[in-house]
């Protein structure tokens, strides 16, 4: 049979057939773990209305109210849960300069909307400042919205407020980030909605270490010996600026050891350090001054300062005298 190919045509179709399976299969692009830059818009796909964005432009067409938005693209890391599963799998192999539009279901989205999570409960659960529709409350441990209130009853919705909705996902992969100062605030700004100051450094510690015994018998199958000693090691150590946003963050509060853990896991750093930085002039500086003028009065103005308040200085010595 004539294939119609040249000599040379059929060697290289020969050495195409001979090359390895992986090689076609080799992984291109952005990959699971990889840290990305991302600008997107979510709207739902009923009505297009913008649910989250990164484009001030947008949220202006939307009427998002700008003070409480920050519109800074965001630094995710492909396949941690950062963005919907449906995004994930669609990002992994973009390059930095890729656009797409996901459609995410409700049900990988914020679920399909549950009847029996809208529930009458007795108005005296909500506070009397609440008892309107549309106020948000939060009844034994619940998160939900008022629908009405009438009497002594109240119909609270506690379905998530997109319950239901498919979305649509627009994106653009901005640059995948590889400095990793910028992947740690990346990392912080997801958990904390702020990104700290940040900083790499390798510490000498010393730290408690198994050495093995060397032992006098000569029996091979004896157990080997093992003793605790100090040695120093090097720590490669993320170390993280407070703030007083941070003190105050209930995510942080009941969350830092595992988000100090995600870091460590992520960024491949031995530990964390967080480094509060505490500045004077506060009340210390206060009583700093304070102090200073009481100790600039002299015995004239102590005594006319008692005086004023109608103590005899002389009577106050001879009462101590007494005491003593």
């Amino acid at each position: 049979m004539v294939s119609g190919m040249s000599d040379d045509q059929e060697a290289d179709a020969a050495d195409a057939s001979d090359a390895p399976e992986d090689a076609e299969d080799e992984a291109t692009g952005i990959q699971d773990g990889d840290f990305v830059r991302l600008a997107y818009t979510v709207r739902t796909a009923e009505d297009g209305t913008v649910v989250d964005t990164t484009s001030q432009e947008v949220a202006e067409e939307a009427g998002i109210d700008e003070e409480e938005h920050d519109f800074s693209p965001r630094i995710i890391v492909i396949g941690a849960g950062h963005v919907f599963p449906a995004v994930d799998e669609a990002l992994v192999g973009n390059e930095a300069g890729d656009e797409g539009t996901v459609d995410v279901p409700a049900a990988e989205a914020f679920g399909e909307f549950d009847d029996d999570a809208v529930r009458t409960v007795s108005a005296s659960k909500i506070d009397e400042d609440n008892r309107f529709p549309g106020a948000q409350v939060t009844i034994d441990g619940d998160q939900g919205r008022v629908e009405t209130v009438i009497g002594g009853r109240a119909r609270v919705n506690f379905n998530h407020p997109l319950a239901g909705e498919d979305l649509e996902y627009d994106y653009e992969v901005l640059e995948v980030v590889d400095d990793r100062t910028e992947q740690a605030q990346g990392l912080l700004g997801m958990y904390l909605q702020q990104a700290p100051e940040v900083w790499f450094d390798t510490d000498e510690v010393e730290e408690e270490v198994q050495v093995e015994v060397e032992s006098d018998d000569d029996e091979d199958d004896e157990e080997p010996e093992y003793e605790t000693e100090l040695q120093t090691v090097e720590k490669d150590t993320l170390y993280i600026e407070s703030t007083p946003q941070m003190t105050f963050n209930q995510q942080w509060l009941f969350s830092k050891q595992q988000i100090a853990q995600d870091l460590m896991d992520r960024l491949g750093v031995d530990r964390v350090i967080i480094q509060e930085t505490i500045e004077g002039g506060g009340m210390g500086g206060m009583m700093g001054g304070m102090g200073g003028m009481m100790g600039g009065m002299g015995d004239e103005d102590l005594e006319e300062a008692m005086e004023d308040v109608d103590v005899d200085a002389d009577e106050l010595v001879e009462e101590l005298d007494v005491e003593e």
